[in-house]
């Protein structure tokens, strides 16, 4: 049999759109997914995509370009070893998120209705419903249409090499061949001892992304000589819905909700942002309080998944501070004094730092749900060019190989999650993939030729 012009390794965000852009390239590609439902990490997002300068802004009259989104995420970010792969998502997001709408049909609008953290203008598109699931499904009717080959429940077991060149990989027991191969695994975040070593901080809360997420790529790649980078940098999320298991909206915080300790005092400004904000809530304590009120409850009810939350009984109401400290089981005399301050004509500057009190002050009826800190996923991996190729840490690139997604090295910085901005992660993917599968598909041609 022929050899694969791509494999493609996981079924996420990535792995899709690199499906995708190899076909129409021309190619020959095939997708293998080691869980039993694909999407990985992208599934379990909001969907959202950062597109800098896109027709859809300029249609809504905002103003931006690549090099204004390069400065947002830079000044967050701070010093990262991707300096280049930023410049390449920044210039290539906006014609990305055209792609996806006018030719693939993806379901995308932009969010004018607020700016998410990181951003300086509202340049983030997504599903309607803020669900990466949409998202996710999208692309797979595109994968069907095409009839790209997926196949589930099969698992990559390690990497085919002969005279260094990585040439398919060995799945389910089976040798698979291939002119070139894309790692779109994510990243580690569900091997403890990785997320330990790497990114201590918050190795003890618990991991809600995708189980996959173990870190083969990291493996694969280092056995074959390639460079890591940013390998301490994560995005957190600082309210995951307890027991439920669900993100909590950052629409109710970012708005003007807070969080709150089991003494119904706040510990942190809330305009850290929900990945950075993360350590905060683990350092308090096991759980914290998201408090709101009802505006901000209806201002968030069009999103799908608060919605659900809120049917599933999760959100607990009352018309008093002291009524809804004692539904949530949190110190009532210290909620009291915390709403009671808490952006009010008494209170001289937020004593945390939080510049943008939104609706503040919070009025009753009352709102709070019980959260707690989580890991989402890892932002370090493989150092890769600004075509996806897998870089050596001795330098040039590992031959045929592709990396994008959480198996990549990410834009979020080189330490700890306050570098990560809303978007980083699926954008960062999709550029990434795009590149790989269009990539991959020239190089495999031109060695035919």
């Amino acid at each position: 049999m022929e050899p694969l012009d791509l494999l493609i390794i996981g079924a996420g965000a990535c792995g899709l759109v690199g499906a995708i852009s190899a076909h129409d390239a021309g190619g020959s590609v095939a997708i293998v997914e080691a869980n039993a439902t694909p999407g990985g990490n992208s599934r379990l997002s909001t969907g959202s995509i950062p597109g800098a300068g896109s027709r859809f802004q300029r249609s809504a009259g905002i103003e931006d370009d690549p090099a204004r989104m390069v400065a947002d995420l830079s000044a967050l970010a701070g010093p990262q070893d991707s300096g280049d792969l930023l410049e390449l998502v920044a210039r290539e997001c906006a014609p990305l998120c055209e792609w996806l709408v006018d030719t693939l049909g993806v379901r995308l609008q932009l969010i004018t209705d607020y700016r998410h953290v990181g951003h300086s203008v509202e340049r983030l598109h997504a599903p309607p419903s803020r669900r990466g699931q949409d998202l996710v499904d999208d692309l797979l009717s595109c994968v069907t249409a095409r009839a790209i080959p997926l196949a589930t429940g099969q698992a990559a077991e390690h990497l085919l090499v002969r005279e260094g060149k990585v040439c398919g990989a060995r799945i389910a027991g089976e040798d698979v061949e291939a002119r070139n191969v894309l790692l779109a695994t994510n990243g580690f975040g569900a091997n403890p001892g990785l997320v330990a070593e790497h990114c201590p901080e918050i190795a003890r809360a618990d991991y809600f992304g995708a189980r996959g997420s173990t870190g083969d790529a990291v493996r694969w790649g280092i056995d074959l000589g390639a460079a890591l980078g940013n390998m301490a940098a994560y995005q957190g999320y600082a309210a995951v819905v307890y027991p439920l298991g669900q993100i909590l909206s950052w629409t109710l915080i970012e708005q003007g909700g807070i969080l709150v300790g089991q003494d119904g005092r706040r510990f942190a400004s809330e305009d850290l942002g929900y990945s950075a904000l993360a350590r905060h809530v683990l350092a308090q304590g096991p759980f914290a309080w998201a408090i709101f009120d009802s505006r901000l409850h209806q201002a968030t009810l069009p999103e799908e998944d608060y919605a659900q939350i809120s049917q599933m009984g999760a959100v607990r109401w009352s018309d008093t501070a002291e009524g809804l400290a004692h539904a949530l089981g949190v110190d009532g005399e210290g909620l009291s004094a915390t709403l009671a301050r808490y952006g009010g004509p008494s209170e001289r500057g937020d004593p945390f730092g939080r510049q943008d009190l939104g609706l503040a002050p919070l009025q009753a009826p009352y709102a709070g749900v019980t959260v707690k800190p989580g890991l989402f996923h890892t932002q370090g991996g493989l150092r890769v060019d600004t075509q996806a190729r897998v870089l050596r840490h001795a330098g040039g690139v590992v031959p045929n190989l592709y990396a994008g997604g959480g198996a990549a090295m990410g834009i979020s910085g080189r330490k700890g999650a306050a570098g990560y901005a809303s978007g980083n992660g699926l954008i960062t993917a999709m550029v990434l993939g795009r590149q790989a599968g269009l990539s991959a598909v020239q190089a495999a041609h031109s060695t035919a030729a």
